[in-house]
């Protein structure tokens, strides 16, 4: 099917970009590429995870599949808790690292090494606690529905889709009309200036940890239920989280999306024309050409 990657694209690339807001956020406030950020979206599914099969285990009725969608009410319970405790491991990895180096005056190469190891002991945390077998929300099959002649999805599908849309809108409303995006915006401008006026910066830290983590637990737990969950989910999504934040321009919420929507298109259709040996590639080429020809990206501003 000439059009079938169009869909596979548009599903991967709204995990991507969701992922990819968290790193264009946590890179405007912080000045630091945070490389821990990919497995926050392995410990969202997995938290998620184990909160639904608690409430399943408790609760049978709420494994019963929600109309077309393939899980049932204790995936979106589980969602809401998932998104709250990614938010508080995150908060507690930049109390016990980050934030020390910050107030050290750590060069910005220490913080991006650490966010390294950072990496490295959450990615093994997992494996020793769920280990390295993948894992699934659900067993149950769907069958996907034509779209357009040449274009199938499963409603799994389509919802990760609409899922992505909303919330990107939604961050960009927050960022935009209201005073705790006003004041992330005035740190990410000039922190200094911003700490005259009165806008508490570690407050906006806060927040912004906070943001990037649940995006990032959304997109893991929407990876979970459309392809499977594994302990190395999200440093595979790595590179095309920083190709997306880089190509969508850094600090620009719609660009991270957009670009997500790019790099995960672009796989797809790499995927079905050369091989899938080439996927790996595609973020790499993009971040390379990004670098070389459009730095600022698709909506970023162009350094003076």
């Amino acid at each position: 099917m000439i059009l079938q990657p169009v869909m596979d694209g548009l599903v991967n690339g709204a995990i991507i970009g969701l992922g990819a807001i968290g790193v264009t956020l946590t890179y405007s406030i912080l000045r630091f590429a945070n490389f821990a950020h990919g497995e926050l979206l392995s410990w969202g599914a997995y938290l998620a995870l184990t909160i639904s099969a608690a409430l399943g285990a408790m609760l049978p009725a709420l494994g019963t599949p929600i109309g077309p969608f393939s899980f049932g009410w204790s995936v979106p319970i589980a969602m809401a808790g998932s998104i709250l405790a990614t938010a508080a491991l995150t908060l507690a990895t930049d109390w016990l690292l980050f934030e020390r180096l910050r107030r050290s005056g750590a060069a910005t190469i220490i913080l991006v090494m650490a966010s390294f190891g950072a990496a490295l002991a959450l990615r093994n945390l997992i494996e020793f606690a769920y280990t390295s077998s993948p894992q699934y929300f659900t067993n149950a099959l769907q069958i996907s529905r034509e779209i357009l002649p040449g274009l199938r999805a499963t409603p799994d599908q389509m919802l990760v889709v609409g899922l992505g849309v909303v919330l990107v809108i939604a961050v960009h409303l927050v960022l935009t009309r209201s005073a705790a995006g006003r004041a992330m915006r005035a740190v990410s401008e000039n922190p200094q200036l911003a700490a005259l006026v009165g806008i508490d910066a570690r407050g906006v830290i806060r927040m912004v940890w906070i943001l990037g983590a649940g995006l990032a637990a959304i997109g893991g737990i929407m990876s979970g239920v459309v392809v499977q969950i594994r302990p190395t989910m999200g440093h595979d999504l790595l590179l095309p989280l920083f190709a997306a934040a880089i190509l969508g321009g850094i600090g620009s919420v719609p660009g991270a999306m957009l670009a997500g929507l790019i790099v995960g298109l672009a796989e797809a259709f790499t995927v079905q024309i050369i091989g899938a040996e080439w996927r790996a590639a595609v973020s790499f080429v993009i971040l390379v050409a990004v670098l070389l020809l459009r730095p600022q990206g698709i909506f970023g501003k162009a350094m003076a």
